[in-house]
């Protein structure tokens, strides 16, 4: 089994902090040519933008990746600079917590527009352009290109105070699912990573505000521990490499064990 992606280009959204700035630099370490995309332009440049260069593996794109001429000029940034795309890793997310009884909480509409549809119009348009390149190189057979979308446990776990959080991740688990069974015959796998106890952007600030729910969520995981970010990433390296060749609309759960019992009441994956 081959874990390589030595040679492949990936765009990977998310990449200023945690679980996304992890994933894009471990696949840069991997032998990738990586586009670091986020809405973040300043903490884009602060991280990465020392690494970035003509010549290298690396560049950054920072724009509202809400908008879809941004997206738009995300794909023609990442082919101006490497000529092809050959992985998309959708993992920009926001965590609201919401006011269940309150009709007047914008945050469903806010996660819907952060959380899910910026991920699944990225998720288009980078398959027509892996579906026209292929077409170009008159490629007949062998992968065309993958897709990987990051959600969350909550996705699959009745949490109030996380119900637009949990509501978007829904949606983008069955967005992976179906765009899967679409693209499938195209030759362009498309998988997620549900995630729980890592050690994320939005879990080091909830325990920065709420540092007992540290020794609760450790305690609440199976194998006793939140993870690094980088965990995650070796799992988004097997979901974009041959060696998962046959794996396509499957939502790997990287929690330590934690959505088998989950028995944590607290408002952080």
């Amino acid at each position: 089994m081959s874990l390589s992606i030595a040679g492949k280009t990936a765009i990977v959204t998310g990449a200023a902090k945690g679980i996304g700035l992890a994933i894009a630099r471990h696949f840069v370490d991997r032998g990738a040519r990586v586009m670091f995309a986020d809405s973040d332009e300043a903490k884009l440049a602060e991280e990465v933008g020392a690494a970035a260069g003509e010549d290298g593996p690396v560049r950054c794109f920072g724009g509202d990746l809400s908008q879809k001429l941004t997206l738009a000029n995300l794909l023609s940034a990442t082919v101006d600079a490497f000529e092809r795309i050959d992985i998309l890793v959708n993992a920009q997310r926001a965590v609201l917590t919401t006011d269940p009884l309150n009709p007047d909480d914008a945050s469903i509409d806010a996660m819907w527009k952060q959380n899910l549809l910026p991920a699944l119009k990225l998720s288009q348009m980078a398959a027509k352009r892996m579906i026209a390149q292929a077409e170009k190189e008159d490629q007949t057979d062998g992968p065309v290109g993958t897709i990987i979308n990051v959600s969350s446990l909550a996705a699959r776990r009745a949490q109030p105070d996380l119900l637009a959080y949990s509501i978007a991740g829904a949606a983008l688990d069955q967005a992976t699912r179906s765009l899967a069974v679409a693209l499938a015959p195209e030759r362009i796998r498309v998988n997620g990573i549900a995630i729980a106890s890592i050690m994320s952007a939005s879990m080091q600030s909830a325990l920065k505000d709420n540092p007992d729910w540290h020794d609760l969520i450790a305690g609440g995981t199976p194998l006793r521990r939140i993870a690094t970010p980088s965990e995650v990433a070796e799992a988004a390296q097997f979901l974009a490499s041959s060696g998962s060749s046959f794996v396509t609309g499957q939502i790997l759960t990287v929690d330590g064990g934690r959505g088998l019992i989950d028995p944590v009441s607290v408002p952080a994956y």
